[in-house]
């Protein structure tokens, strides 16, 4: 047991089980010891690889999605430009640059990282410096008025609660100690949770997930729109709605238990895209395949210009990020995309047959 586990052990002890979305805010925030506080989970190197690392093609048409919709919104003088989880700042930099012809575009950003990593925020300092961007923990920090929005495989990562129909109803998984005293192990609490009013009708033995703090975020996000004009892209993998247990652990790109060496592994879950797009009360479009919104974007013709300038080398690699970015069989279909807007402009590009 390393030492974060030992100190949940401790708290366990002293205090009971512990729900798993309690285990996950530990074992991904601690202060200290937390798995987004401590090292680089990005890349070859890390843990995971996001779109942003496969390719600039995902960060240059989300950079032209983002100023489309601030022409649709009257090209404020002023607009904060917010990303959530920003990783090594590699999607910001791509669609700051592609967007930089866009006339009054750039002199209107207000640019707001929401990060928790130390060297992460380093990371993205080197990366859009020239862009002066502000960092705070949480996005209820971000300042008020009009904001343009993204949040890519950033829900994933937020705590979820996991519960099982039971004889006696549902009951919620919790987090407590083997009969050792001292490992850590999945149990059942003893009684009907009442969180059985949000659950659906399922046969004995049935899991599911609620995400309380996805729930809250989006709900933030929607107030934000609708009370200050703007717009929020999210992407990430899941369902359009409901689903089992889907938590699960990853370690230098391949699963590990999700209890073992908590802080040190990376933890996330499949996002609930229809309880996302209900709580934000405002005006959603989506979600849709990432293969879908990519492709209505025009990817393929962005490709194609890449590829004109390349060598063999970098044309197949060109092809094989496309791929990876919009086939079924890879994030074309798994990752879904969700927009939040308010009701004071037109539908956003991506979302209709309209190119």
């Amino acid at each position: 047991m390393n030492e974060l586990g030992q100190l949940i052990a401790r708290r366990i002890a002293l205090t009971g089980p512990i729900s798993v979305a309690d285990f996950m805010a530990e074992a991904l925030g601690h202060p200290r010891l937390g798995y987004y506080r401590r090292g680089q989970p990005l890349g070859a190197a890390g843990d995971f690889v996001t779109a942003p690392e496969i390719s600039q093609m995902f960060g240059e048409l989300l950079g032209a999605w983002l100023a489309e919709r601030w022409q649709a919104m009257g090209s404020p003088g002023v607009v904060r430009l917010v990303e959530l989880g920003p990783g090594r700042g590699s999607l910001m930099a791509d669609a700051l640059r592609a967007t930089r012809g866009v006339p009054g575009f750039h002199a209107a950003l207000d640019l707001h990282f929401v990060e928790i990593s130390v060297t992460l925020r380093a990371a993205q300092q080197a990366a859009l410096a020239g862009f002066k961007p502000i960092w705070h923990e949480r996005f209820s920090e971000v300042p008020a008025g009009p904001t343009l929005l993204i949040a890519n495989e950033f829900f994933d990562a937020l705590p979820v609660r996991q519960f099982e129909n039971t004889k006696r109803g549902w009951v919620e998984r919790m987090v407590g100690l083997a009969k050792d005293g001292e490992m850590l192990a999945f149990a059942l609490a003893p009684g009907v949770t009442p969180f059985s009013s949000y659950l659906p009708d399922a046969a004995e033995g049935a899991q599911a997930e609620i995400c309380e703090a996805g729930r809250a975020l989006a709900s933030a996000i929607g107030a934000r729109v609708k009370q200050d004009g703007g717009w929020a892209l999210i992407i990430d993998y899941g369902y359009d709605q409901g689903h089992g247990a889907s938590l699960q652990a990853v370690r230098g790109h391949r699963g590990a238990g999700i209890l073992d060496q908590p802080g040190e592994i990376d933890l996330s879950a499949h996002v609930d895209f229809a309880a996302l797009a209900a709580a934000t009360g405002a005006q959603t479009f989506g979600p849709m395949g990432q293969g879908d919104f990519l492709g209505r974007l025009e990817i393929a013709r962005r490709a194609e210009t890449l590829k004109a300038r390349a060598t063999t080398g970098q044309r197949l690699a060109v092809d094989t990020a496309l791929q990876r970015l919009i086939a079924a069989d890879q994030m074309g279909t798994l990752f879904r995309v969700l927009a939040v807007g308010d009701d004071r402009s037109g539908a956003p590009t991506g979302f209709s047959d309209e190119v």
